[in-house]
């Protein structure tokens, strides 16, 4: 029975990604005073593709080490043409001009960005700017936002800080003799359960350079990933379940939407409020998910099989 290390990069694949929070703010909004982003006709809580890909692309950026391939083209810090003139110093091009030649020219320093930052070979990138110009690409690798089974409780609590800078220091010794601390707000989510859709699209791979070590990495860093982005802010992040619908044919078998409702996640007693994924019940097609590593045909979807991944 095929597993995981078989999981072909010629065929369609659409992901069901569950992943929680507990007692933390998953990916705050900045018009927002970066409280929890949140659906305000559903009050159901939101996690933004980018907060996900930004988690993928530091586990990758963590596990690999800078290693061959692996480079990050959107990190930290840093700017972006500052990743595109390695493309240009490597494939010996001037920058700047016009013309059939010069089309000739972002073309192969397109083929070098994808070959060498694994997020512009995954997730595609727009790099037609005006200097090193390493044209457009479409990445295989497509995120939807994670939004939350049910709505989420934003508590905002207040925080003291007993050390202060020396702006509040010097106003405080001069009104109370002493450094009293200031006081703060902070906005958590006490638990949430969030839903998100990757969708795998092997013709993009195909033009990107994206390998079947490409997508074992991806699948890695979504089990991986909220173990290496700890902070105080988030709370405990955890990945729960990552299920993928394998089909057989490039194009797909069928519609994604249809698939994704043969997944169900519901929390078992509505009279009281979920504090842990155990509340949760996750059904697949009516019946219980197939134990991890297995493959099961879809029933009604010809072509098409579902593999437990996490």
């Amino acid at each position: 029975m095929p597993t995981q290390t078989q999981l072909s990069t010629d065929n369609r694949i659409d992901f069901v990604y569950l992943f929680d929070v507990r007692d933390g703010n998953p990916n705050g909004d900045p018009d927002a005073g970066n409280s929890p982003r949140i659906d305000p006709e559903t009050a159901q809580g939101l996690v933004s593709d980018v907060c996900l890909k930004r988690k993928v692309r530091d586990f990758v950026a963590a596990s690999k080490n800078g290693s061959e391939r692996h480079k990050i083209y959107v990190k930290l810090h840093s700017a972006l043409h500052e990743q595109r003139e390695p493309a240009y110093k490597a494939l010996e091009i001037k920058d700047g001009g016009k013309g059939k030649d010069k089309t000739e020219e972002i073309t192969k320093a397109r083929a070098w960005m994808c070959q060498n930052y694994f997020d512009v070979r995954a997730f595609g990138a727009v790099m037609s700017v005006t200097e090193f110009n390493c044209g457009q690409v479409r990445g295989p690798l497509q995120f939807t936002f994670g939004r939350s089974i049910d709505p989420v409780a934003d508590l905002e609590q207040t925080i003291s800080r007993k050390a202060v800078e020396k702006g509040d220091a010097e106003k405080q010794l001069a009104k109370d003799g002493f450094i009293t601390g200031t006081l703060g707000r902070k906005s958590i989510v006490p638990y949430a359960l969030y839903r998100s859709h990757v969708f795998f699209n092997p013709h993009f791979a195909a033009d990107t350079g994206f390998s079947a070590e490409d997508l074992e990495t991806s699948i890695e860093a979504l089990k991986m990933m909220f173990e290496i982005d700890r902070s105080a802010a988030r709370g405990q992040m955890s990945a729960q379940m990552l299920g993928a619908f394998v089909h057989s044919s490039p194009l797909g078998n069928a519609p994604a939407g249809k698939l994704f409702d043969l997944i169900e996640a519901r929390r078992k007693d509505d009279g009281r409020p979920a504090r842990n994924f155990k509340d949760y019940s996750v059904t697949f097609n009516s019946g219980d998910l197939p134990d991890v590593g297995s493959f099961v045909e879809v029933p009604g979807f010809t072509g098409v099989s579902f593999l437990r991944l996490l």
